[in-house]
């Protein structure tokens, strides 16, 4: 069995730290951009797609800066992937960018990416920053 691979990508995007973190760490702001219906039971959540349901765990976060969801397999163990998202502002420009952390099998490293765009290009508009 193959395994995924670990790849990041940089979106700048024109906000605050403090606002994006709100859509990057609670449920009815993920579910502005990042799946159709989000739920949370305290640190477990469950994104909702069409006909597609996933469940992670959140295992970090840091206020304003960061959050990391650890997917979870069928019987809600966790597994080795987690997707991460990651606030970074340049000290100097005060420039925002949001880094996406994932795992993808190396043929669909390219097709991912293009999700994330997309939905990136979601929350940018729910932003105001598109």
């Amino acid at each position: 069995m193959s395994t995924k691979l670990r790849y990041e990508i940089e979106f700048p995007i024109n906000s605050s730290p403090q606002l994006l973190y709100q859509y990057i760490s609670t449920p009815s702001g993920l579910q502005e951009w990042f799946a159709d219906n989000v739920n949370s039971r305290g640190e477990y959540f469950t994104f909702e797609w069409n006909d597609s349901e996933e469940n992670a765990r959140l295992i970090s976060k840091k206020s304003g800066e960061k959050v990391k969801f650890r997917w979870l397999d069928e019987n809600n163990k966790d597994t080795d992937y987690y997707f991460e998202l990651r606030i970074l502002e340049d000290e100097i420009t005060k420039d925002v960018s949001l880094m996406v952390i994932d795992y993808a099998f190396e043929d669909e490293i390219e097709e991912s990416s293009q999700l994330w765009e997309n939905q990136v290009s979601d929350l940018k508009h729910v932003l105001g920053s598109a």
